[in-house]
């Protein structure tokens, strides 16, 4: 019988920071840049002789993330000398922080955080010239935030979802992209599994993972492999090593075995000052003029909306149909009001975005009157989809449209009676199915009224004369 094995996680994720110059020279930090060697100085490039310069702007940044992680931010930080060769590190060491990171501690998505620091990108290795590569300095010497969590994620999902929290975080703070296609936001699994809870297995790194569906399937992928080689035995051990996520196999690849820190001959860069952030920053000020971070945002929405998890989602990740859904709400009457106009939001409008593009938000006032004719049976739910998608292409005014195209709905108890007794008296065999106890049969007479009234009769309105009609 197969033992139970637990499953370990740690993330690193390393993400470009938004700056207008590199880490530490003038250099412009522009990840859109497709000419390679162009934004590059001897500074970033090693040249001898040359000083680096801390960007001010960047230690804010990290400083920022910590403050929303609810971490330590550190009153005396370091630069540190990370060394070892590689063709994409110029210096043949990298300016990273090791001892004293800017910060410590810290939680998002219910996964503790052992600290955020701040170092320098390395340049780019293309590999697709046959027997050869070439490197492309324009990344060289970007600031690189890097932020490792402990050991405390037990699933492919949750290490997933860590990273999209953090992806959000850091664009509701301004202060990264962080977008995974263009390498702006890079993150690597430390995994192990044990068949005891309380103890860790022997650790696989795994790199090159580009997408949150890929953290998943490589950590679902190594959990598989790692418990295979278990339950084969002896001379099938787990070893501690890099590999590497094939996107085009769904498989990880072994790369080389894992350094330990002591391999890279960490000490103090002397070419930079130590920092004492205190003096150089009001942290307290900038912890105030943090703006609603999305966790925030999700309890407010509750609160103040008492809309679906689903719809919240999807306001939390798209910040400017968040303030359009906002301002709709404003001019609204009521939650009910409220819950139907996200309900063709999420469902209709963003419909409508996924065929075409190019649409529009339509006028606040606009959409908040189709919504208040949809919650005062004024239209048909069919009729309001279908002003929602004139009203998404021009500014124009639901209830002009409505009268237009004969899209109110029809709320007249007698004219509706007449029409509901003529389709009574044509359809003997369906009234008879109904009064044989076959209720669903109704539905049939429900839409050939709707037919004859080119859908502008009330639904609700045509059930309850028909059974009253009927009984």
């Amino acid at each position: 019988m197969s033992k139970q094995y637990y499953t370990t996680i740690g993330l690193e994720i390393h993400a470009e920071l938004k700056t207008n110059s590199k880490m530490f020279c003038g250099c412009l930090n522009n990840p859109d840049e497709k000419n390679p060697n162009v934004n590059i100085c001897p500074i970033c490039m090693a040249h001898p002789g040359t000083l680096p310069v801390i960007n001010k702007k960047a230690v804010e940044s990290v400083i920022k993330v910590g403050l929303a992680l609810g971490a330590k931010i550190a009153d005396f930080t370091e630069f540190d000398r990370k060394n070892y060769f590689y063709p994409d590190i110029p210096k043949a060491y990298q300016i990273s922080q090791y001892k004293f990171p800017i910060v410590s501690g810290g939680k998002l998505n219910e996964v503790d955080i052992t600290r955020v620091h701040l170092e320098e990108d390395t340049a780019t290795s293309k590999h697709d010239r046959g027997d050869y590569s070439l490197v492309d300095f324009n990344r060289a010497g970007v600031p690189l935030m890097e932020l490792v969590t402990e050991p405390v994620i037990h699933s492919a999902k949750q290490a997933g979802d860590f990273g999209r929290e953090l992806q959000l975080l850091l664009r509701y703070l301004g202060v990264s992209e962080a977008n995974m296609e263009k390498g702006q936001m890079r993150v690597e699994l430390n995994i192990s599994i044990s068949d005891d809870p309380n103890k860790l297995g022997t650790k696989v790194e795994v790199k090159n993972i580009n997408s949150f569906k890929a953290v998943e399937r490589a950590a679902e992928y190594e959990t598989k492999r790692m418990t295979d080689l278990l339950e084969k035995g002896k001379g099938n051990e787990i070893v501690q090593e890099t590999r590497g996520w094939d996107e085009n196999k769904q498989s990880t690849f072994s790369q080389r075995s894992k350094e330990n820190a002591n391999d890279y001959r960490y000490f103090p860069d002397p070419d930079l000052p130590k920092l004492f952030l205190s003096k150089v920053f009001n942290i307290e000020k900038m912890r105030g003029e943090l703006p609603e971070l999305p966790e925030a945002k999700r309890i407010r929405y509750r609160s103040d909306y008492g809309i679906k998890d689903e719809d919240i989602e999807s306001y939390v990740s798209d910040p400017e149909l968040a303030l359009w859904f906002e301002n709709v709400a404003s001019l609204l009457n009521d939650k009910n009001e409220i819950k139907i106009a996200s309900n063709y939001i999420t469902s209709d409008y963003l419909g409508l975005k996924k065929t075409n593009l190019n649409i529009k938000l339509p006028n606040t006032n606009n959409f908040a009157e189709l919504v208040i004719m949809v919650s005062q049976n004024k239209i048909s739910s069919r009729g309001a989809k279908d002003i929602l998608a004139m009203i998404v292409i021009e500014d124009n005014s639901p209830m002009t449209i409505a009268k237009a195209k004969n899209l109110l709905q029809k709320n007249d108890e007698g004219e509706l009676k007449e029409i509901v007794q003529r389709v009574i008296d044509a359809n003997p065999n369906v009234v008879a199915t109904y009064k044989g106890g076959k209720e669903n049969a109704i539905m049939s007479l429900v839409g050939q009224i709707m037919k004859e009234t080119k859908g502008s009769a009330n639904p609700g309105l045509v059930q309850k004369l028909l059974k009253e009609l009927l009984a």
